[in-house]
């Protein structure tokens, strides 16, 4: 059994990790709020040039640009965003284990198939398996600006329009809640149902519906990349708010326990002192 002094010492040291994860459990409350405003901010951008984009494909029965078309899929490519850090629940592992899952199931070499990683954990854990990483970004900020991926997001985009993937998918955490994020699969290029819905504003377009078209397309692809890492950086928030949060009950319960360890064991000590103090006075007598 477990000295007082040990236990003594780990009660305290359990008190330390219990203040870390609560000051933890904050700040990372603090960038969620951050995050999911940044997401909702952002949001309204993404949808104003997919009203306009569906606009031209539904009203124009003559667009024809390579990223509203199909064509025979010889190699995908997908982008995974995990984060930089651990200490996040199965945020990261939940990701991973989807995209080798639906590898396996999809593609039978790696040929068929590209990686662009971003954040380091995913990158990681993909290279430790050999998988084919095209393009990778790690050591994003907190609150990532689009200048951030700018040129991930480009170079991307350019992949498809020159054939080298015939279609994009993202993988990320969906932002539900901070206990809920959903691991989510994306389709970015080609933009089959850009024009599913109603557009519900008429436009003119200078010079030409095909010019606006082919600047808006692929500011529209990068704004879905952006987009997602935005929601992911915010499920990645809640998830370790939530794990810190959990770490901390865990800690106190682990503190209470110990706590009633340590008063039976020093309850015991005590007993004991005054039993052999007892027998020495009665051999005395």
């Amino acid at each position: 059994m477990a000295s007082l002094r040990d236990i003594k010492t780990r009660i305290n040291s359990t008190k330390k990790t219990r203040q870390i994860t609560k000051a933890m459990e904050m700040v990372s409350a603090a960038k969620l709020n951050r995050s999911q405003e940044k997401a909702r901010s952002f949001l309204p951008y993404t949808e104003k040039i997919r009203d306009v984009v569906a606009s031209i494909a539904s009203g124009n029965s003559d667009v024809n640009h390579p990223m509203l078309q199909e064509r025979p899929v010889k190699k995908t490519g997908y982008i995974v965003i995990t984060s930089d850090r651990g200490l996040a629940g199965a945020y990261n592992s939940s990701i991973i284990r989807g995209v080798l899952n639906t590898i396996a199931e999809r593609h039978n070499s790696p040929d068929e198939y590209g990686i662009i990683a971003i954040g380091k954990i995913g990158r990681d854990l993909l290279k430790r398996r050999n998988l084919p990483i095209i393009q990778e970004i790690t050591g994003l900020g907190d609150q990532p600006e689009f200048n951030d991926i700018k040129n991930l997001a480009r170079t991307t985009v350019e992949m498809f329009s020159d054939e080298i993937f015939d279609e994009l998918y993202i993988w990320y955490n969906h932002f539900v809640s901070p206990i809920t994020q959903d691991v989510t699969e994306q389709k970015v290029l080609p933009l089959t149902d850009i024009s599913s819905g109603n557009a519900k504003t008429s436009y003119e377009y200078e010079p030409s519906e095909e010019a606006i078209l082919e600047h808006l397309l692929p500011q529209y692809a990068e704004s879905l990349i952006y987009g997602a890492l935005l929601d992911a950086k915010a499920s990645e928030f809640g998830a370790r708010m939530t794990a810190m949060s959990a770490a901390t009950d865990n800690a106190s319960a682990l503190i209470d326990s110990l706590t009633l360890v340590y008063n039976r064991a020093r309850q015991a000590a005590i007993t004991q002192e005054i039993t052999e103090i007892v027998g020495g006075a009665a051999a005395l007598e």
